[in-house]
Protein backbone atom coordinates (compact mmCIF):
# COMPACT_ATOMS: atom_id res chain seq x y z
CA UNK A 1 0.00 0.00 0.00
CA UNK A 2 2.61 2.15 0.73
CA UNK A 3 4.41 2.09 -2.59
CA UNK A 4 1.37 3.34 -3.90
CA UNK A 5 1.84 6.52 -2.35
CA UNK A 6 5.77 6.53 -4.45
CA UNK A 7 4.14 6.32 -7.51
CA UNK A 8 3.42 9.21 -9.89
CA UNK A 9 0.46 7.18 -11.39
CA UNK A 10 -1.20 7.12 -8.14
CA UNK A 11 -1.64 11.32 -8.19
CA UNK A 12 -2.52 11.28 -11.90
CA UNK A 13 -5.38 9.13 -11.60
CA UNK A 14 -6.29 11.25 -8.67
CA UNK A 15 -5.37 14.76 -9.81
CA UNK A 16 -9.03 15.91 -8.84
CA UNK A 17 -8.24 14.97 -5.07
CA UNK A 18 -4.88 16.51 -4.69
CA UNK A 19 -6.36 19.67 -6.66
CA UNK A 20 -8.78 19.47 -3.68
CA UNK A 21 -6.48 19.16 -0.66
CA UNK A 22 -4.20 21.83 -2.40
CA UNK A 23 -7.20 24.51 -2.14
CA UNK A 24 -7.80 23.56 1.24
CA UNK A 25 -4.93 23.90 2.44
CA UNK A 26 -4.75 27.45 0.58
CA UNK A 27 -7.85 28.43 2.48
CA UNK A 28 -6.93 27.12 5.42
CA UNK A 29 -4.04 28.88 5.55
CA UNK A 30 -5.55 32.51 4.68
CA UNK A 31 -8.42 31.69 7.42
CA UNK A 32 -5.50 31.18 9.54
CA UNK A 33 -3.93 34.53 8.88
CA UNK A 34 -7.23 36.70 8.74
CA UNK A 35 -8.26 34.93 12.02
CA UNK A 36 -5.12 36.65 13.38
CA UNK A 37 -3.85 33.09 14.79
CA UNK A 38 -0.31 34.14 12.66
CA UNK A 39 1.72 36.81 11.64
CA UNK A 40 1.19 38.57 8.28
CA UNK A 41 3.96 37.43 5.71
CA UNK A 42 3.72 38.67 2.40
CA UNK A 43 6.17 35.34 1.48
CA UNK A 44 3.51 32.90 2.68
CA UNK A 45 0.38 35.16 1.15
CA UNK A 46 1.98 34.64 -2.07
CA UNK A 47 2.91 30.90 -1.71
CA UNK A 48 -0.28 30.01 -0.62
CA UNK A 49 -1.94 31.72 -3.22
CA UNK A 50 -0.06 30.33 -5.62
CA UNK A 51 -0.81 26.77 -4.05
CA UNK A 52 -4.14 27.33 -3.91
CA UNK A 53 -4.38 28.87 -8.35
CA UNK A 54 -2.85 25.78 -9.34
CA UNK A 55 -5.15 23.49 -7.21
CA UNK A 56 -7.88 25.51 -9.27
CA UNK A 57 -5.89 25.12 -12.48
CA UNK A 58 -5.93 21.30 -11.79
CA UNK A 59 -9.72 21.14 -10.57
CA UNK A 60 -10.78 22.39 -14.14
CA UNK A 61 -11.74 20.13 -16.65
CA UNK A 62 -8.99 20.32 -19.22
CA UNK A 63 -5.78 21.37 -17.02
CA UNK A 64 -3.41 20.25 -19.95
CA UNK A 65 -4.99 23.52 -22.54
CA UNK A 66 -2.18 25.76 -23.38
CA UNK A 67 -3.68 28.91 -21.47
CA UNK A 68 -4.20 26.60 -18.02
CA UNK A 69 -0.32 25.52 -18.03
CA UNK A 70 0.95 28.91 -18.89
CA UNK A 71 -0.65 30.29 -16.43
CA UNK A 72 0.55 27.93 -14.22
CA UNK A 73 3.96 27.54 -15.16
CA UNK A 74 4.17 31.52 -14.72
CA UNK A 75 2.44 31.34 -11.47
CA UNK A 76 4.09 28.41 -10.06
CA UNK A 77 7.63 29.88 -11.04
CA UNK A 78 6.67 33.16 -8.96
CA UNK A 79 5.38 30.98 -6.12
CA UNK A 80 9.17 29.13 -6.37
CA UNK A 81 10.92 31.94 -6.44
CA UNK A 82 9.29 33.08 -3.60
CA UNK A 83 9.33 29.99 -1.26
CA UNK A 84 12.78 29.79 -2.05
CA UNK A 85 14.02 33.07 -1.31
CA UNK A 86 12.07 32.86 1.82
CA UNK A 87 13.79 29.37 2.48
CA UNK A 88 17.67 30.58 1.76
CA UNK A 89 16.91 33.32 4.26
CA UNK A 90 16.58 30.70 7.14
CA UNK A 91 19.72 29.09 5.28
CA UNK A 92 21.60 32.49 5.67
CA UNK A 93 20.72 32.69 9.47
CA UNK A 94 21.87 29.35 10.19
CA UNK A 95 24.95 29.90 8.56
CA UNK A 96 25.37 33.16 10.56
CA UNK A 97 25.17 30.95 14.01
CA UNK A 98 21.50 32.92 14.16
CA UNK A 99 19.07 30.11 13.45
CA UNK A 100 16.38 29.23 15.71
CA UNK A 101 12.60 27.40 15.07
CA UNK A 102 9.63 29.97 15.45
CA UNK A 103 7.27 29.07 17.90
CA UNK A 104 4.87 26.98 18.02
CA UNK A 105 7.23 25.13 15.14
CA UNK A 106 4.66 24.56 12.91
CA UNK A 107 4.21 28.42 12.35
CA UNK A 108 7.88 28.60 11.59
CA UNK A 109 8.86 30.15 8.03
CA UNK A 110 11.77 28.08 7.35
CA UNK A 111 9.56 24.74 7.34
CA UNK A 112 6.56 26.25 5.71
CA UNK A 113 8.59 27.50 2.83
CA UNK A 114 10.25 24.02 2.66
CA UNK A 115 6.61 22.77 2.28
CA UNK A 116 5.56 24.98 0.13
CA UNK A 117 8.76 24.17 -2.50
CA UNK A 118 7.12 20.46 -2.55
CA UNK A 119 3.84 21.43 -2.98
CA UNK A 120 4.16 24.05 -5.51
CA UNK A 121 6.66 21.88 -7.52
CA UNK A 122 4.60 18.78 -7.32
CA UNK A 123 1.64 20.77 -8.61
CA UNK A 124 3.33 22.09 -11.64
CA UNK A 125 4.20 18.51 -12.10
CA UNK A 126 0.48 17.42 -12.29
CA UNK A 127 0.13 20.52 -14.46
CA UNK A 128 1.76 18.85 -16.93
CA UNK A 129 1.24 15.09 -16.24
CA UNK A 130 -2.33 14.81 -15.68
CA UNK A 131 -4.50 13.16 -17.82
CA UNK A 132 -7.89 14.39 -19.67
CA UNK A 133 -10.27 13.44 -16.99
CA UNK A 134 -12.82 10.79 -18.09
CA UNK A 135 -15.86 11.23 -20.18
CA UNK A 136 -14.29 14.93 -21.42
CA UNK A 137 -15.80 14.77 -25.15
CA UNK A 138 -12.95 15.94 -27.64
CA UNK A 139 -13.79 18.45 -30.46
CA UNK A 140 -14.00 16.59 -33.69
CA UNK A 141 -11.09 16.66 -36.06
CA UNK A 142 -11.27 18.72 -39.53
CA UNK A 143 -9.89 17.41 -42.36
Amino acid sequence: MLYKLLDIETYIQNVRWVAATAIFIATAAWAVELMDWTYICPFCRTQRTVIGILGILLFFPAPLHWIARYVGTTLGILGLVVAGTQHFRGWARISAGEFSFNQPIYFDSFLLSGAALFIITGLMFLLFLADKPKGLIEAPKVI
